[in-house]
């Protein structure tokens, strides 16, 4: 028995050390290939159009404001599933789930005159609103199950203590439930910074692109040829604070996923 785990540990680390290469080999070329030559793609990237710093700041904004949003909606959201009754809870949380079957790409170009009716077309804030609209049903999901995760004798006892409901729920549960926001707020972060479709579609002003949609613009050449050199440079960007907030992250957000967010 005792000589069968080292070769079942050994077993392990083979397979997760293959994945890993497997993984990461992608992400290590990008990285070569962006460098090849010297620092050139980088310069001539910074310079194109209206500048690296405008697109960069445009995806900083549109998912600060796309993270911001949907923690603040998951979360109150959430709360509500998790401990109120009220009529239709159900059959509005299953609405809220069957945004996940209405596909992505269709709905672009009705989104794109609804956004032009409220004033919000070729705007940052309205392009965040969609992207906090197709997070809300994963979100809303794990947030409504960590919250129901929680023992109800934690809330009891602060309302005891002299905590009204929304202080307790500000002061106390969200911190008990912080993993499970940090993993929501990963997701809503990741789905915004890489997204193309929906800025290329509800942005119409090359100072309003975010950095996916300007990193495509600026690798097209003469006769569709392609600076693969630029286009490398451009997913080192916006590879390295996604895969910095990962490994910042990855204790949170793997407890995300096994206190009870997945549960039900």
């Amino acid at each position: 028995m005792r000589s069968r785990r080292p070769l079942a540990r050994t077993r392990y680390y083979s397979t997760m050390s293959a994945l890993a290469v497997l993984f990461l080999f992608p992400l290590l070329w990008s990285g070569w290939s962006s460098f090849d030559g010297g620092i050139g793609n980088y310069t001539e990237m910074a310079g194109f159009g209206e500048g690296l710093g405008t697109y960069l700041t445009n995806s900083v904004l549109v998912s600060a404001m796309t993270v911001a949003g949907t923690l603040a909606t998951s979360a109150l959201g959430g709360y509500a599933f998790a401990r109120f009754d009220f009529p239709g809870k159900n059959l509005l949380f299953l609405t809220t789930l069957a945004i996940l079957m209405v596909p992505y790409a269709t709905i672009l170009i009705p989104l794109y005159v609804l956004l032009g009716y409220i004033g919000l077309q070729n705007s940052l804030v309205g392009l965040s609103l969609v992207f906090v609209m197709f997070q809300l049903p994963f979100a809303l999901f794990m947030m409504r199950n960590a919250f129901e995760a929680l023992p109800r004798e934690l809330e009891e006892a602060a309302l005891v203590d002299g905590c009204g409901t929304f202080r307790a729920f500000a002061l106390i549960l969200l911190r008990a439930v912080r993993p499970a926001l940090i993993t929501v707020g990963l997701f809503a972060f990741l789905a915004s910074w890489n997204d193309f479709f929906a800025p290329l579609i509800l942005l119409n002003d090359g100072a309003s692109f975010t950095l996916p949609v300007a990193v495509v613009s600026m690798t097209q050449r003469t006769f569709g040829a392609i600076d693969y050199g630029m286009l490398q440079a451009g997913v080192m960007v916006m590879a390295v604070p996604c895969l910095i907030l990962f490994i910042v992250l990855q204790r949170h957000y793997v407890r995300g996923f096994m206190s009870g967010a997945l549960r039900g």
